[in-house]
Order: C-alpha cells, then structure tokens, then sequence
C-alpha cells in the first residue's frame, strides 16, 4: 500500500492536495505563481509584505483573474501596515490569511467578521495553543530548515508532534521541504499537511529574475547561512558579497528608510535588500531561501512539480 495524500481543511476550504505554496516577500510570490499553485489543486499564497494596500488589491484580483482555485496571502505581523493591509484583504475575499514573524490577536476577530479563515505561523506547541484559542483555523509548524525569517533553532522534525499533541486544529508542517519524499516524511510524522515555499522560486511562474534563480541552482551547501534580519529574528539566506560584509559587520547604505517596520534594528534596510535581490542585483541583495535548496536542481512548470510531488508521494509505502 503506497502512502495517500490526506485531506486538508482549514475553515470551510478543502484544496484538492493538501500542499501549500509558502507567502514569500518581496514580491516572490506574487499573482502569477499564486495562481498556478492554485490551479494545480494546492493553496496559492500571496506575499504581501512590503507592499501597499493598492498592490494587495491588485495582486489579489490579478490571482483571481487567472485561477479559480484557493488563493490566499501571508502577512508578517512585523510590518508596520499590517492591520490595513489584512482587512484590505478580507474585504477583496481573500480566502485565507497566513500571518507570522510576530501574533495578533486581533486578526482573528477581523477574520470572523468577514468569514475569512486565519492560519497562524508558529514553532512552539505553546504558540499553537494559544492561536487555537484565538481562533485559527490552522497553524503552520515552521522549523529551522525554512528559509526566510525563523522563529526557532530546532528542526521540524523536533517540534511537529509537541505542536500535533497541542492542539485539535490541523498543523501544517514547513520547513526544509522541497520534494514528495519530503511532503511523505512529514505526513508519516503526524502532518496534516506541508507548506513549501522554496521549490517553488524554482519554477517558471515565479517571477523573480532570472539571475535569482540561478543563484539558488547553483547553491551548495555551505553556500546556505543565517542572517541578521533588522526585524529582529535571524533569517535563512544565500551567501554573497552583501551577506559576507555584512557578517563582517559593515553596515550597508541602502538609501532612505521606508519606514516599513513596526520595529527595526536599522542595520540595513530589508525592503531594498530583498527587492536588489528579486530585481537581478543578486551581490547587492539579500537571497532568502530554506536549507535543502542546493538539492533542487531544474526549473520546472507549477503543474510538473506538483505531479512529481504526487508520483513521488505515492513511491512511498
């Protein structure tokens, strides 16, 4: 008997494969590849972080032009506009918000208001509890191996069943997942379902620059370190000359400051760092990405990763 895919609710949504596309800021997952993970049957996630409420409007109705399926966006608590910019969403019907770096109670209020299910980003089983409580439909078990910001040290594998044994709502495990051996590992482990966000960079919907890609094809892994983040928690990224200096401790000018933070360390500015990156500028930018992305080796269509996740899922006994 080879192992099942199992179903995945998170409110009253039910996506045809319980496999999450990951909100990754800035402007890497975007209307384009929301889309075409919604159209495969998984939940497509925009990342709205650093951006306005306008583009939130439009990337969101840009998703729905294109894909009939579950569309969703992912919101750092972190970001100074987080309250316009979620109830901005609701209002478009966004089907569900993804939210982390950060807890907001209030979210969850806003979320019963309009019918829009709130899925929380956490770590600890405490964390999951309490988002429970709150009204989450659904939390998102992150560990280390994620790319991005992280809200830990320990690995998926260490903190998925104290987060399953605390709480009755589906846990969505993420973090280091970039194939269907991996998804299948997860799902064994107790897991309701996966969120993948760096397998998807890595294909041709994603609209990041070509040189972005390449960076994360060419990675090896001692090219994978962690950096400082001014947020305030360490993030996942690939190393080059921004990151060598700024381990080294200079502090990189990056211009004026956009003001996009609650809180910032003002040890560089994120926004322009990211956006260097997304844009083609790869040695003045900061490349997040999770651990295992030296192992992703092709470019491939939305629809083709997700039938090899399939097929390989199903390999498993």
């Amino acid at each position: 008997m080879s192992l099942k895919l199992p179903e995945l609710r998170i409110g009253n949504l039910i996506p045809r494969y319980p496999i999450i596309q990951g909100g990754m800021a800035v402007r890497v997952s975007t209307s384009a590849l929301a889309a075409a993970v919604a159209d495969a049957g998984g939940i497509g996630v925009i990342g709205v972080s650093g951006m306005e409420v306008d583009e939130l409007r439009d990337e969101i109705r840009a998703a729905r032009r294109l894909s009939t399926g579950i569309i969703g966006i992912n919101i750092m608590f972190a970001v100074r506009n987080f309250a316009s910019m979620a109830k901005a969403a609701m209002e478009e019907k966004i089907d569900v918000i993804f939210t982390g770096a950060g807890f907001s109670r209030d979210i969850f209020g806003w979320g019963k208001e309009s019918g829009t299910p709130v899925v929380s980003i956490v770590s600890t089983g405490k964390m999951a509890s309490i988002a429970e409580k709150c009204g989450a439909a659904a939390v998102v078990a992150e560990g280390v191996e994620a790319g991005g910001h992280l809200g830990t040290n320990l690995s998926i594998s260490q903190i998925l069943t104290e987060i399953k044994k605390a709480v009755k709502i589906p846990v969505i495990a993420a973090g280091g997942i970039i194939d269907g051996f991996g998804v299948a590992r997860m799902l064994k482990m107790g897991a309701d379902g996966v969120q993948m966000a760096t397998r998807f960079v890595l294909s041709k919907e994603c609209t990041v620059s070509e040189s972005f890609k390449q960076m994360y094809l060419n990675a090896k892994a001692e090219d994978v370190v962690l950096v400082e983040s001014p947020v305030g928690m360490p993030g996942r990224a690939l190393r080059n000359p921004f990151v060598d200096r700024m381990m080294e401790g200079c502090k990189p000018d990056l211009g004026r400051c956009q003001k996009c933070l609650k809180d910032c360390s003002k040890k560089y500015c994120i926004i322009k760092a990211l956006e260097n990156a997304r844009l083609g500028n790869v040695e003045e930018g900061l490349v997040f990405c999770g651990q295992n992305v030296y192992q992703i080796k092709d470019i491939l269509s939305v629809q083709d990763i997700f039938r090899n996740i399939i097929a390989e899922v199903e390999l498993v006994p």
